[in-house]
């Protein structure tokens, strides 16, 4: 993960300059703001107070009462606690505070007390290969912890995944499902592209290959079929294949199922044939670590033996 320790790494200096005058300026202008009302509207002794002409509903009217000295103390005290803050904590951009802390170094030192802590678990867990790991219900258990952390915003709570996200708990990969192909997805992440063909097509034959493509799994649509084929053979086979089998290497799915990633309905697979379809799958591997890579590798390999 790159350190970036300063707010002061913008992409101009006018930004960090921007914004401490703007915050500076704002604190002493409430100062001075405070500071020349605080004896506004005080009363002579013996005098009643007087309406400044605000009024409201009829009768109610503002008086030129002084501010109370609690609650003006409390405003100080606020102004005071902002600034004390500013020279502790990097809040003015161009200044790093003098305690020197940072999310980044935050981040750092809740990482190492993590290593110290964990990391001896980890190593062990390295000792074991993906499959034999995968019916460690120990490291299952933490596997499924690192799961939920990073993995469930795009393939669900329960692996199941969703339109564009793949479901982890069957046997339809689009990479491969065996443990070291896992290992190799989540490491270095994969990209996936399907081009779009509706130009080059037109709409009649897009229908033609949607009748095709359905037909591969026993379904019926309308269009035809025949001449689908003839397409499909001419611009589709060079990824998906002969048999419409698909190719892990390329990431192109089985087409003669409907588990297909974006969905299987007619709709969709004529939006991914007219519109084609762009897939990326983030690497973790520097971020993670070898030791969380394979834990996560067995729990997401232990999902498709369930």
């Amino acid at each position: 993960m790159p350190e970036y320790d300063l707010m002061s790494d913008f992409t101009s200096p006018f930004w960090p300059w921007f914004i401490f005058i703007v915050t500076i300026g704002g604190i002493f202008w409430c100062f001075y703001l405070l500071m020349s009302q605080k004896n506004a509207g005080d009363v002579a002794e013996g005098q009643e107070a007087q309406p400044t002409g605000h009024k409201w509903d009829d009768d109610l009217e503002e008086l030129n009462n002084p501010l109370p000295r609690w609650w003006l103390q409390m405003f100080i005290a606020t102004n005071i606690f902002g600034l004390v803050y500013l020279v502790l904590y990097p809040g003015i951009a161009v200044f790093d505070g003098v305690l020197g802390w940072s999310q980044v170094g935050q981040y750092n030192t809740e990482m190492e007390v993590a290593e110290e802590k964990y990391g001896a678990q980890y190593v062990n867990y390295l000792k074991q290969d993906v499959v034999t790991l995968a019916k460690n219900k120990d490291a299952i258990t933490t596997g499924s912890r690192l799961f939920s952390t990073y993995c469930t915003q795009c393939h669900g709570s329960d692996a199941g995944g969703g339109p564009g996200f793949p479901n982890l708990r069957d046997s339809h990969w689009l990479w491969g499902g065996e443990a070291a192909q896992i290992k190799q997805t989540i490491t270095s992440g994969r990209l996936g592209a399907m081009p779009a063909w509706g130009a080059v097509l037109g709409d009649d034959g897009a229908n033609n290959v949607v009748a095709y493509v359905m037909s591969l799994s026993g379904r019926k649509t309308s269009g035809d079929v025949d001449a689908g084929k003839e397409k499909f053979q001419q611009l589709c086979v060079a990824c998906h294949g002969a048999e419409a089998k698909g190719n892990i290497a390329l990431g192109a799915p089985d087409l003669t199922d409907d588990s297909l990633v974006y969905g299987s309905s007619r709709r969709t697979i004529e939006k991914t044939i007219k519109e084609g379809r762009n897939g990326r799958m983030p690497a973790f591997g520097e971020f993670l670590g070898e030791g969380k890579i394979h834990l996560l590798s067995a729990y997401v390999y232990s999902l498709s033996l369930e």
